[in-house]
């Protein structure tokens, strides 16, 4: 019979034949009657620096008349059998609908492909370029100073999060994820990702998965194009008729899933004109904190910071903040890259921003984690923004364009030491950093308001009481990390379609409805899977 048991520690050094035997001694079973072993689910347990192991689920064959022990469970399925969650084959008749997909992050990606697999006609419309030229257009940003508007961290195909890790842990819980994960398998991503707990691609990685995808969409049929840049909708009594491009090109079509991201501000700016219904929501904005990666590795792992079963560590913290004004504000970290850059991201000139990534070895002997502080539609007032849906972008640019007017060379990012932002003194020095194009030390007490430095230098020392050595002359805070998340929300109905324009589809990170790419990915499935029902009506 085929079992499952859950939640067993396994020591770091534990081998095949190891896990034969240990799970021989927890069935009580010889080994020769145990087959067909996989681990399904795999966690580190770091909690206890001098007990580091895993802890897995795992899945294996044992004789019928085995008694189960506690944790185990009799199962009909191995959770590696993945059926795909849209099995919906449009009609003849059906397959003559025709959807405009804005956008090629993970939500439009994915929201095309299992729409041209159920045999509709898919455009799919990228503003930037493919991920291959958008390489060389990132490259010269970081040696040059040189910024593509259409072209960079923010701005192509794959979308952000191809250049800013590839992480793939999300905290949503949905069917369809755990098909995402497998489709990522399909087109290139190694199988441990079905595995592990914070499963994670590399932005080496990504950039090839992100290439198969668009080869496999071409050969369906799909009319992918590039440095199409969408600049209002059709519409026609409360129903979208198609796009207007930049070109002045139009496309016409009954259904248009808008999965722009969290960075298209001008094209938010177009459609809120336009009377598309559009909301501020709370989002954050900060740091990049740098520091060293074995240093990283010895505060989490302890003595077992160099053992080859572990890779580079992570850290997660949090600290919430008394405030006069919203009663608590949260400081936390965000996009932990271990082993990895910092990398600037801006979209507009005359703005800075940085945001961090890996690649799939995490070898860099830095890591580095947005520091940020939760940001509500109340501190837009108090920065007299204004409290219409704007107000959060209003906010953005405001903090990157002192921050490009602190440096002296365009894109160089504002850093300073942790220990003199905590101690308020601008020394004028920097630890070593890896950050193209370059990193200026400046006075990053002036970039924020006060009620933004005052709680991050706050959450420093609270961070600093859980990994000691956090606040240290060794590390760096470089500016600004402010695309956290997109600062509006579309207004959409249950069926996912904008409030008051039928056919309109807002998904994804920009619309404000996920966090990363997986949670994109499943917003794009499930308004993919909506379109494919109606079809079928």
């Amino acid at each position: 019979m085929l079992i499952r048991l859950s939640n067993l520690s396994i020591p770091l050094d534990t081998q095949n034949q190891a896990l034969t035997k240990l799970l021989s001694q927890y069935l009580e079973i010889p080994s020769q009657d145990i087959r067909d072993i996989h681990i399904v689910r795999r966690a580190l347990d770091a909690r206890k620096r001098l007990d580091v192991h895993f802890v897995c689920s795992i899945e294996c064959r044992i004789p019928e008349d085995c008694p189960l022990p506690a944790r185990a469970v009799k199962i009909e399925t191995s959770s590696l059998n993945i059926s795909k969650p849209l099995q919906l084959q449009a009609s003849p008749s059906q397959q003559a609908q025709h959807v405009v997909v804005v956008g090629a992050g993970p939500a439009g990606l994915f929201a095309a492909l299992s729409l041209a697999e159920a045999g509709i006609q898919v455009t799919l419309l990228e503003r930037g370029k493919p991920v291959e030229k958008r390489m060389r257009d990132i490259g010269r940003l970081r040696s040059r100073g040189e910024l593509n508007t259409e072209s960079n961290i923010c701005f192509g195909e794959g979308g952000a999060g191809t250049y800013t890790d590839g992480k793939l842990y999300t905290r949503i819980k949905h069917p369809f994820v755990r098909w995402v994960l497998a489709e990522f398998v399909r087109f290139g991503a190694k199988e441990n990702i079905l595995v592990d707990a914070h499963p994670h691609l590399g932005t080496d990685k990504l950039v090839r998965i992100v290439r198969n995808m668009r080869q496999h969409l071409m050969d369906l049929g799909v009319d992918y194009r590039f440095e199409s840049k969408v600049v209002s909708l059709l519409t026609k009594q409360n129903q979208v008729q198609g796009v207007r491009l930049a070109s002045g090109d139009e496309i016409l079509a009954p259904h248009v899933m808008l999965a722009i991201g969290h960075s298209a501000r001008d094209t938010i700016e177009s459609l809120y004109k336009q009377g598309i219904e559009v909301e501020a929501k709370d989002f954050a904005v900060g740091v990049r904190a740098e520091h060293s990666q074995a240093w990283v590795n010895e505060s989490q792992y302890g003595h077992a910071a160099n053992h080859p079963a572990l890779g580079a560590a992570e850290y997660r913290l949090a600290h919430q903040v008394k405030d006069a004004h919203i009663g608590q504000r949260g400081v936390y970290s965000f996009c932990m890259c271990p082993g990895g850059l910092i990398v600037p991201s801006p979209t507009e000139h005359g703005m800075m921003a940085v945001n961090g990534m890996s690649n799939g070895h995490r070898r860099s002997p830095l890591a580095n984690s947005g520091i940020v502080v939760q940001i509500t539609s109340k501190d837009m007032q108090r920065q007299g923004l204004g409290n219409d849906a704007l107000s959060g972008i209003r906010l953005q640019r405001s903090l990157e364009k002192k921050c490009f007017e602190m440096a002296s060379t365009p894109y160089a990012a504002p850093a300073m030491r942790i220990i003199d932002f905590v101690q308020g003194n601008a020394t004028g020095l920097l630890a070593k950093t890896r950050f193209k194009p370059n990193a200026e030390a400046a006075n990053l007490h002036e970039l924020f308001p006060t009620w933004l430095s005052k709680p991050l230098c706050e959450g420093f020392r609270a961070f600093d009481q859980k990994m000691r050595g956090y606040i240290t002359a060794d590390a760096n805070i470089l500016a600004v990390e402010s695309r956290t998340s997109s600062p509006v929300r579309f207004l959409r109905e249950k069926n996912m379609q904008a409030t008051r324009l039928s056919g309109l589809y807002p998904i994804g990170e920009g619309a404000g409805y996920a966090g990363g790419i997986v949670s994109a990915a499943v917003d794009g499935l499930k308004a993919a899977a909506k379109v494919i029902q109606l079809a079928e009506k």
